[in-house]
C-alpha cells in the first residue's frame, strides 16, 4: 500500500506530489530530502525511515522518485513499483529529465491516477494504459539547425537518412500531429562490460551483462520474430554449429517471449506492447571472445625538479573501422597535488585537474579503433616521496563503443507478421558501455 508518489529534482525542486490517502502531511517531501543530503557517500539507502513513515526511493535521469508507505509493505514490490513507473513515464514522454517531467507534468498526474487507486496499484501496463490517457506528451527537444542536415535539395532524402539517429528511440510512444505517426520499431543490443587488467598487463576479470530490449511504435503488431546467430549457446556444454560459437553463461527471458523456435533456430517471438521492454538478458564471465577493448601502457616517475611525471599510452585495440567515443581516464594522484601541467598527441583531448576527487581526468572525444594515443602529466606535489608516488592507479576508464558488441551477439533478422500496412520501420542497434573498466599500474 502506497500512501504518496513524489518526484523531485536533484536540487530537491518539487516536481510532482500525489497523496493517495492522506495519512502522512505535506513536509515529507522535505523531510525525505533533508534526509538524503544529509548522508555521506553516492548511494544513499534505498529504505529510510522517519518515526512510522518509510520513505523508498531510485534515482533515474537525475530525479528522485519517491514513494512512502506507513504498513508493512515489501520494499522489493515499492521498487518495482516505481521501476515500472519511471518507464512508463520514458514511454510517454519520451524522455526522463527534469524539464520532460515539468513539461507533462498533467500527462504524469494523468497516469498516476490510472496506476494507483487509494495507494493500491491497479496496473502498469502500456497496453492497458493507452486506453485510458489522454493527454498529450510534449517534446522537450529543442529545435536545431542540425536536424537539417539530412534534407537533400527540395526536401529530398540523403544517404544519411536512411541512419537511425541516436534520439530517434527518445519520443512518445503517443505519436502527435508533428511527429508523423511513423510506425518504428528499435532493436537495442545493449552490453556493459566491467574488466580489470593487473599492473603486469594480464586480464584478470572480464564480465559483460547484457540485453536485448525492444521499443515499439506501432500501433498494433500481432508478432515479431527476432532471430539471433545461429552459433549462438549457452554454457560450456551447449556448443552449436561450425562457426566461431557465440556463448553466454546465463540468459533470461521476458515472459512474453515465445521460446518454441529458440532451440533450434534460435529465434525469439513474442507480440510487443507499445513502449520499451526488456526481451532478453544475458551475462557471461571471465571467457572474452576478443582482447579487451584498452590496453595501458604506464611510466610514473619523479623529475630532477621533484614533480610527478606521468606518462601514459592508451591504445585502443578495436577492429580499424571501429572506434570508441566519450572515452574518459581517471588517474587517481597523491594528496597535496597542486597543479598540472599537460602534454597531449592530439588536439582533440583535453585533460584537468580535480583536486576535491584527488584524480586527472583525461578526456577523449573519439578514439578510432587500432590507434594509440599518449599524454605527460606533469604534477606539483606538495611533499612527494616515493610512498606517496605509491597513491597513483588505478586507472579508471568510462567509454561508449557503438555498433560493437563484445560477445559477438548479433540479430540475423527481424520480421514482423503479418506485413504491417503502411509505411514502418525497423532498425537494429548496438552499443557496448563500460560499466566497471579497471587498469593497475
Amino acid at each position: 500500500m502506497i500512501s504518496q508518489v513524489f518526484i523531485l529534482s536533484s536540487k530537491g525542486d518539487h516536481l510532482i506530489y500525489k497523496d493517495f490517502r492522506g495519512e502522512a502531511g505535506c513536509n515529507v517531501v522535505s523531510i525525505f530530502y533533508e534526509k538524503v543530503t544529509a548522508l555521506t557517500g553516492d548511494q544513499p539507502p534505498v529504505v529510510m525511515t522517519h518515526k512510522d513513515l518509510h520513505f523508498v526511493h531510485i534515482r533515474q535521469g537525475g530525479l528522485y522518485w519517491v514513494a512512502t508507505t506507513t504498513a508493512d509493505s515489501s520494499p522489493f514490490t515499492v521498487i518495482e513499483f516505481l521501476n515500472r513507473l519511471t518507464a512508463l513515464v520514458k514511454d510517454y514522454c519520451g524522455s526522463l529529465s527534469e524539464k520532460s517531467v515539468q513539461m507533462n507534468f498533467a500527462l504524469i498526474y494523468e497516469l498516476l491516477d490510472e496506476i494507483v487507486d487509494y495507494g493500491y496499484i491497479q496496473t502498469t501496463s502500456s497496453d492497458v494504459l493507452k486506453n485510458f490517457i489522454q493527454t498529450e506528451a510534449v517534446s522537450s527537444r529543442p529545435f536545431s539547425l542540425f536536424d537539417l542536415s539530412n534534407v537533400g535539395l527540395f526536401g529530398a532524402e540523403t544517404q544519411q537518412s536512411k541512419v537511425a539517429p541516436s534520439s530517434a528511440a527518445t519520443r512518445p510512444i503517443q505519436s502527435s500531429r508533428e511527429q508523423g505517426g511513423k510506425s518504428e520499431i528499435f532493436v537495442d543490443v545493449i552490453e556493459r562490460m566491467s574488466v580489470v587488467i593487473g599492473s603486469n598487463g594480464v586480464l584478470m576479470k572480464a564480465d559483460v551483462e547484457g540485453e536485448i530490449r525492444v521499443k515499439c511504435y506501432m500501433p498494433s503488431c500481432s508478432e515479431m520474430r527476432i532471430g539471433l546467430n545461429e552459433e549462438f549457446s549457452i554454457g560450456k556444454s551447449q556448443l552449436r554449429g561450425y562457426g566461431a560459437a557465440v556463448r553466454v553463461d546465463e540468459c533470461s527471458f521476458h515472459q512474453a517471449v515465445k521460446l518454441d523456435e529458440f532451440d533450434s533456430h534460435r529465434i525469439l517471438r513474442l507480440c510487443p506492447s507499445q513502449g520499451e521492454q526488456t526481451v532478453m538478458q544475458y551475462q557471461l564471465a571471465d571467457d572474452l571472445p576478443s582482447a579487451p577493448p584498452f590496453r595501458l601502457f604506464p611510466t610514473i616517475e619523479r623529475d630532477s625538479g621533484g614533480r610527478l611525471l606521468m606518462y601514459l599510452k592508451l591504445r585502443c585495440d578495436l577492429p580499424p573501422k571501429s572506434a570508441a567515443i566519450n572515452v574518459s581516464a581517471t588517474i587517481p594522484v597523491p594528496k597535496g597535488s597542486v597543479s598540472l601541467s599537460q602534454e597531449l598527441s592530439s588536439p582533440d583531448q583535453s585533460a584537468e585537474l580535480k583536486p576535491q576527487s584527488r584524480a586527472v581526468v583525461w578526456q577523449i572525444a573519439r578514439f578510432p579503433g587500432g590507434t594509440q594515443l599518449s599524454a605527460l602529466f606533469k604534477l606539483e606535489v606538495s611533499g612527494l616521496s616515493s610512498a606517496s608516488m605509491l597513491e597513483v592507479g588505478p586507472v579508471g576508464l568510462s567509454f561508449e563503443l557503438p555498433k560493437f558488441t563484445s560477445t559477438g551477439l548479433q540479430i540475423r533478422f527481424l520480421r514482423l507478421s503479418p506485413i504491417q500496412p503502411g509505411p514502418s520501420q525497423r532498425w537494429v542497434r548496438y552499443v557496448t558501455h563500460s560499466d566497471s573498466y579497471s587498469i593497475r599500474i
